[in-house]
């Protein structure tokens, strides 16, 4: 443990003794102590010195516990002070000794001497001349140093100095307390001033044993906020360290031991006191969590008076570093770029009181959970009616406030967010259902984290932790400051006022009560709202927070593309540009509040009407962003004018839904003696009916072709049938289809939804289907859309409105389906559109027009254009739809329904 010097010496002299050096750690008395060599690579070893030759007064010692009949002994007199000349002279300093005898049960005698050599202070002969020691009884003066603490004895008793001075030195006796009776008030009493103290053992790195001065408590302390690793003790007695115990005692030892201190007292826990120690070199609570030797604990760290985010940063340091307890540590977000780790981003929903979506710089949309918080949930047993759904964001108690607080902080606004912790995927359990991987964050908006600020008002709550589950807030601590004000002050979830209730009635789709609301909503003009959910460009979810409903609105004067639709046994694709509708109206007014002005009702119960977002009309606005198009609805609208203004912009630009469109000037360009209707009748083959009323049709003129290339592939097939799965079909591209006659015919993937499932169009037929990747194939090059292009052409009915209505859609489908699929007809094209040319069909024997003669059975409405040269045969629709009307049939069955509710219906005049 320490270095040695060996004394030459002539030879067949008295032995001289060896020098050997160390460091004192620690007096146990007036006249023993304890000397430790230099460490390397772990704590040192230690050996106790007593002083040959001298005696000091026994110190107090505590009786047994397990001798319950047992006393305390106090000090004798003298025997403190000796120990304190001692220590402040001698602890932390380099000594030599040599050892003058050893008995029999290992107790070493000897000589010490403050620096490296036996020139430095004699300790022994210092204590007597203090009189704070006597040499041993009986001791012969017969060798110098013997000789000197005779000397030293006589000149102390002359002086009369400690023990011998007058009076039997009872106030040098220490009035020890070893237990505190109430350990609360007795901290509270010191109103966290620093106490100053004597550090007398340190049980573990964060566990010490303190006498408080001037009143000799004797203490145990535990450092505020951190722990160390501990000695855990096995069931013979013997104790274990965990990794580092042993060092991080040594570093709190080597430190702190029997030095003079000051320790602010912040708390109790049991008997023990937490606390703080102070010492002028620095503080020791800090320098073991930069060291690694320790880690932060919640259940103290809130009371460590220097502020919580000290340790947490000095844990922090030990944790980049890997130092000691953290060797093996892996950051939480340790795989994420610096990028990923920290950004600004736009809020652009709030999901749950807990839960965020933002649009990064780059445009992609990402969800955010706020880090350690938990939102309000039902608790005990849900008394909820088992026949009403569950609505959480207004059953759930506060679950609408904490919602609310986060809409109106944070939407469209920019906020900082950092990345504290990836949380994975989860599976699914009996009691807890499966979570996706979550990305969790510290989300700040002009410097406040909106995590702490929903606590603080009691609207979330913080989850507690594992000591070990470093998955957590990196402002950790501040939200449980916050929860603990919350609590306090009985905010929100802590309240124990009765919870508010949130009557919501959701008349979305209730066709009764929306009649009832209507009239109401159509005299309040502008009605406050705000947008809950977006379903398509032009169709939201509504909350009116005046009358506390949800309504389904529908915005007026505009023909929105439609979105993609669940089908019974099929996925219809959305119209183009109808997601970029919806992500538009989405980022302009979900979970804004808005101002609604309510014109009418459709069929369903969904109200229609205008809706302005900070002052400017969202129809308006899409029409403008070519995401839509002007309805002939629009025309007795106020809005009519600038709808059409914001159309023609967005025509002359050629984007979006305009992309196609091309000016056709027909009064300038057709003379006047073109006016008149083109008629070039062509014949077709009719193969397909959709179920909005167009059709596919082959070219009568080009099905030899088709015959033939589809004869040829079959038996290029045969020869070479497909690998059955070998095919990985992909969006968009052309393929074999084998439709179920069990024959192959050319079809396009339109989605993949898995391999069991891909929605073909057969190109040429027109007709759709879902089929499993089996039943697919690649198109040989030989029989590609090169070699002859799809044979399928979709057209639609000119001079007719296709029926909104679902069953009178139904009617006129099936009626079309029985006289013209699968036959030859006559097609002349009339005008085009942005979807598909418009056209009228004859049947091939009675030339009748099949148009003409659904007007007529009153399936369907005629659509009056203005265009000149279709007046004629517009009259002749009008004629016939008269007829239909006076005779009541199907439509017209109730008579002239137009009058009154023709938006109902989606008709018009």
């Amino acid at each position: 443990m320490a270095s040695s010097a060996q004394s030459g010496g002539t030879s067949g002299g008295p032995a001289v003794p060896t020098v050997q050096r160390g460091i004192v750690k620690m007096v146990l008395s007036g006249c023993a102590i304890i000397v430790r060599g230099q460490p390397r690579g772990g704590p040192p070893p230690e050996r106790q010195i007593n002083l040959s030759n001298i005696r000091a007064g026994n110190l107090a010692r505590r009786a047994a516990a397990t001798q319950p009949d047992a006393k305390d002994t106090p000090d004798e007199p003298w025997a403190f002070p000796a120990r304190e000349f001692l220590r402040k002279k001698l602890i932390g300093k380099e000594v030599c000794f040599t050892i003058e005898n050893k008995t029999p049960q290992g107790r070493e005698y000897g000589m010490i001497y403050l620096g490296k050599d036996t020139n430095g202070e004699n300790i022994a002969e210092s204590l007597v001349a203090e009189g704070l020691a006597t040499r041993r009884e009986g001791m012969r003066a017969n060798n110098p140093e013997q000789n000197r603490l005779s000397e030293c004895e006589e000149q102390a008793k002359a002086a009369k100095k400690g023990m011998w001075s007058e009076g039997n030195g009872s106030h040098t006796i220490r009035d020890l307390k070893y237990t505190i009776e109430n350990p609360r008030h007795f901290v509270d009493s010191r109103h966290q001033k620093p106490v100053n103290a004597i550090i007398e053992h340190v049980r573990d790195g964060s566990v010490v044993r303190a006498l408080l001065l001037p009143d000799y408590y004797l203490v145990t302390v535990m450092l505020s906020g951190i722990k160390c690793p501990t000695f855990r003790r096995e069931a013979d007695g013997s104790e274990t360290p965990e990794p580092f115990a042993a060092e991080a005692k040594f570093f709190t030892e080597s430190r702190l031991l029997q030095r003079d201190v000051q320790i602010i007292l912040e708390s109790c826990h049991n008997q023990n006191i937490l606390g703080t120690i102070l010492h002028p070199n620095g503080n020791i609570t800090e320098l073991l969590l930069k060291e690694g030797f320790a880690r932060c604990v919640d259940w103290s760290i809130a009371v460590y008076t220097r502020g919580a985010e000290k340790l947490r940063a000095a844990e922090r340091f030990a944790k980049e570093r890997r130092l000691r307890i953290w060797r093996d540590y892996v950051a939480p977000t340790a795989n994420l770029d610096q990028k990923d780790k920290q950004f600004v981003a736009k809020v652009m929903q709030v999901l749950n009181a807990d839960a965020i979506v933002v649009k990064l710089n780059s445009g992609d949309y990402k969800t955010i959970h706020l880090s350690s918080i938990r939102p309000p949930r039902l608790e005990g047993e849900n008394t909820q009616d088992k026949n009403k759904k569950l609505r959480p964001l207004y059953d759930i108690p506060y679950m609408f406030e904490a919602r609310e607080f986060l809409r109106k902080k944070l939407i469209g606004k920019k906020v900082n967010v950092t990345v504290d912790y990836i949380r994975p995927a989860s599976p699914a359990t009996e009691t807890v259902p499966a979570f996706s991987e979550r990305t969790c964050a510290t989300v700040t908006i002009g410097g406040i984290n909106i995590a702490e600020a929903l606590v603080s008002k009691g609207l979330a709550t913080v989850i507690r932790y594992r000591q070990d589950d470093d998955q957590r807030s990196s402002h950790y601590d501040e939200l449980l400051a916050a929860e603990a004000r919350a609590i306090k002050n009985g905010k929100g979830l802590h309240s124990k006022k009765e919870v508010p209730i949130h009557r919501v009635a959701d008349i979305s789709g209730d066709t009764q009560k929306a009649k009832q609301f209507l009239p109401f909503l159509q005299r309040a003009g502008r009605s406050e709202a705000v947008v809950e959910y977006v379903f398509s460009g032009s169709r939201l979810k509504l909350y009116l927070p005046k009358e506390t409903c949800l309504i389904t609105f529908l915005l007026a004067g505009i023909e929105c593309p439609r979105g993609a639709r669940n089908l019974p046994g099929l996925v219809q694709e959305g119209e183009p540009f109808s997601e970029e509708a919806t992500l538009f109206t989405k980022e302009l007014v979900l979970q804004r509040e808005v101002e609604v002005e309510v014109e009418s009702m459709d069929k369903a119960g969904n109200f229609i009407g205008w809706l302005h977002v900070d002052g400017a009309n969202l129809s308006v606005l899409l029409v403008e962003h070519a995401l839509s198009k002007v309805h002939f609805t629009a025309e007795r609208s106020a809005y009519y004018k600038p709808l059409l203004s914001a159309e023609e912009t967005a025509k002359q630009k050629k984007e979006k839904v305009w992309a196609h469109y091309e000016e056709q000037p027909v009064e300038e360009v057709v003379p006047v003696l073109e006016e008149e209707r083109s008629a070039s009748y062509k014949p077709v083959f009719v193969t397909e009916i959709t179920d909005d009323l167009h059709f596919y049709v082959q070219d009568v003129e080009t099905g030899t072709q088709l015959e033939k290339l589809m004869e040829n592939m079959r038996n290029d097939i045969a020869s070479h049938p497909p690998v059955e799965g070998s095919y990985a079909p992909r969006r968009g591209e052309f393929c074999i289809a084998k439709f179920v006659d069990g024959e192959w015919y050319r079809a396009r993937v339109e989605k993949v939804e898995s391999p069991a499932k891909v929605h073909v169009f057969y190109i040429d037929y027109g007709n759709r289907e879902i089929l499993p990747s089996t039943r697919l194939g690649t198109l040989p090059p030989a029989f590609s859309t090169r070699v002859l292009p799809a044979q399928a052409t979709e057209y639609a009915f000119a001079f007719i409105q296709v029926p909104q209505d679902e069953d009178a859609r139904t009617d006129a489908v099936d009626s079309v389906v029985r006289d013209i699929q699968n036959t030859q007809c006559l097609l002349n094209v009339e005008h085009l559109s942005a979807g598909c040319p418009h056209v009228t069909l004859q049947f091939a024997d009675s030339k009748g027009d099949v148009g003409l003669g659904l007007v007529k059975e009153g399936l369907v409405m005629v659509e009056v254009r203005k265009e000149k040269q279709f007046q004629k045969v517009i009259t002749e629709y009008l004629n016939a739809q008269e007829s239909a009307k006076s005779a009541r049939l199907n439509l017209w069955r109730y008579g002239d329904f137009r009058a009154d509710d023709a938006d109902e219906f989606g008709y018009s005049r």
